[in-house]
């Protein structure tokens, strides 16, 4: 029992090892340079290992893409907590703007990597948590009285964290905008927009 728990934790390690070193290697050498034995050289695993975790390049892509949305997520359980919906959806845009800044490389990669695989299509379920998260803040402002109870919660969560990610991949991934002005009025049309829909 204990050696099959241990065990699992070393494997567990490789595994996290294997999703570091391609990150590495993505961002320094772009995913069609990077080769998988470039990948496992870093990692200081066997090229048999990555093999037992993902069956191609392209496949590790979810598991990168998963990282990154834990990272988010736990980012946004931090900051988004003064029990103020109005504020608590300002600091919201800050963190998902701040985020998409930091790991916007990394993102470009996912995105890319992702579409042009079959691996597109799991990107709702490693998203699952963070729409969860988002539905339970809508439901608090709804119970509060800051957001109109006729909403739908589930499609709601969906649609808010697409337009703050994709207002924010706008001038971080493909405008590449580093005028803060721009970027806070960007910010501002998103609030503004989000509490003309959200309003009792």
């Amino acid at each position: 029992m204990i050696f099959s728990h241990l065990s699992e934790g070393i494997q567990i390690d490789k595994k996290i090892r294997i999703i570091t070193a391609a990150i590495k290697m993505f961002q320094t050498h772009g995913f069609e340079k990077t080769k998988i034995s470039d990948i496992v050289k870093e990692a200081g695993v066997a090229q048999g290992t990555f093999y037992l975790y993902f069956r191609s390049k392209f496949s590790i892509m979810p598991a990168i893409a998963e990282v990154i949305v834990e990272k988010m997520i736990t980012e946004v359980e931090q900051k988004v907590n003064t029990n103020l919906f109005s504020k608590d959806l300002e600091t919201l845009v800050e963190v998902v703007f701040n985020l998409t800044k930091k790991y916007r490389d990394i993102l470009a990669l996912i995105y890319a990597g992702l579409a042009s695989s079959e691996h597109l299509k799991e990107w709702e379920s490693i998203y699952a948590p963070y729409y969860s998260w988002m539905q339970d803040f809508l439901s608090k402002g709804i119970a509060s009285g800051e957001v109109r109870d006729t909403i739908d919660t589930e499609y709601y969560a969906k649609l808010i964290l697409g337009l703050i990610e994709s207002a924010a991949e706008q001038v971080y991934l493909y405008d590449d905008h580093e005028n803060e002005g721009i970027i806070n009025k960007q910010k501002q049309e998103v609030l503004s927009f989000l509490a003309s829909a959200l309003k009792p």
